[in-house]
């Protein structure tokens, strides 16, 4: 079959490289592991039918968020910093007010130092401003995540570029997308969903995505532009899809790794995915659906989940998948963040003189 690594027949089984890590801190693996999972692909006549891998973003995150709770705990007790994150949101989107909440509670779980400001809807412009300066000479602030969207009468870019650079655990800022888009991630803050899509991503195919094709369909600033340089930093040759995309199906239809982010409820179709690709479906949809005779929401994706897990290898779902990723990756940056400040390399656990010492020892070898 075109684009699967290996020979394809009746049984055949693709095993996917695990990775053990996260990917931000590569030479430093985390607490928990799990063995390969397989894809199989059945093969029925000439048409092959893939049972898709779900990939489990609510178990992986919980994985995740232990690990962190435990490395918070530790760096409390070695350096007596408690890693610190500040929640702001102004008005009363419901939506937003179960997206606050939900991070405030896992931040509070994780050990951290948690808290919220709910400012009301009419709130001005210079009352968040002063709130966001109040907040950037804090010491006790880490990380300050300010929840999107906003009101109309607010300037959005202007709030989140008002946030330090060194506390915007969202990954907001223009210094952090300069540094992310020339590939220097080491010290920056990479955007919270693109970088939980990049770890699951990972787990299915190891780190190097050499030879792979990899499609975004979404150009956003929060989403498709940054998971479109940690996958060329991955190796991944990489297209982004957008509106004016001629033959989007098509172009799909090429790639090993197909990250959906447009807001478009179950817009992506089986016959646009390549059979075993890797399937991030980051879309959350509300939708109207009838049940016995009654009206209720529902959260889908971007990607018909039903048509598509039949030819993809692996698929995140929608609840389940991305969304509790994120937010186990602005704890994974507010704790990133607290490191810095206790002088403390995210990579070794070393302290900055520790590591140029290192570093020094290093270069003598090589000479």
């Amino acid at each position: 079959m075109p684009g699967m690594r290996g020979s394809v027949g009746p049984g055949t089984m693709f095993t996917r490289r695990h990775n053990r890590g996260y990917y931000l801190h590569p030479d430093r693996p985390l607490l928990f592991s799990r063995p390969p999972v397989p894809v199989v692909i059945h093969v029925q006549g000439s048409i092959f039918v893939a049972h898709a891998t779900l990939i489990d973003g609510k178990a992986r995150a919980a994985e995740l968020s232990a690990s962190i709770t435990e490395s918070a705990a530790e760096l409390f007790e070695t350096h007596g910093v408690r890693p610190g994150l500040a929640v702001v949101s102004v008005g009363d989107d419901p939506a937003s007010k179960i997206y606050t909440r939900n991070k405030k509670r896992t931040a509070e779980t994780c050990g951290f130092y948690s808290v919220q400001h709910a400012l009301a809807a009419d709130s001005s412009q210079e009352t968040v401003l002063a709130l966001l300066t109040e907040l950037n000479a804090d010491p006790a602030i880490h990380g300050i995540l300010v929840q999107l969207p906003l009101p109309d009468h607010l300037d959005e870019q202007l709030i989140t570029q008002s946030v330090a650079p060194e506390k915007d655990v969202d990954g907001f800022h223009f210094q952090n997308i300069g540094k992310l888009t020339a590939g220097q991630t080491e010290d920056a803050f990479v955007p919270c969903t693109p970088a939980g899509c990049m770890l699951m991503i990972e787990d299915q195919l190891g780190k190097d995505f050499s030879g792979l094709n990899a499609v975004i369909i979404g150009r956003s600033n929060i989403v498709g532009k940054p998971m479109a340089s940690l996958l060329l930093k991955a190796n991944a040759t990489v297209t982004i899809t957008h509106s004016r995309t001629s033959d989007l199906p098509g172009v799909c239809r090429n790639a090993d790794i197909l990250v959906a982010a447009v807001g478009r409820p179950n817009m992506v179709k089986g016959e646009w995915i390549k059979p075993g690709a890797i399937v991030i479906d980051v879309g959350i949809n509300r939708i109207q659906v009838s049940e016995g005779g009654e009206t209720k929401t529902k959260l889908t994706g971007d990607v018909d989940f039903d048509e598509v897990s039949k030819v993809a290898g692996a698929i995140t779902p929608v609840p389940g998948g991305v969304g509790p990723m994120t937010i186990a990756m602005l704890m994974a940056n507010t704790l990133a963040s607290a490191r810095r400040v206790a002088n403390i390399s995210e990579l070794t656990g070393e302290s900055s003189e520790d590591r140029e010492r290192r570093k020094f020892s290093d270069d003598l070898a090589q000479t």
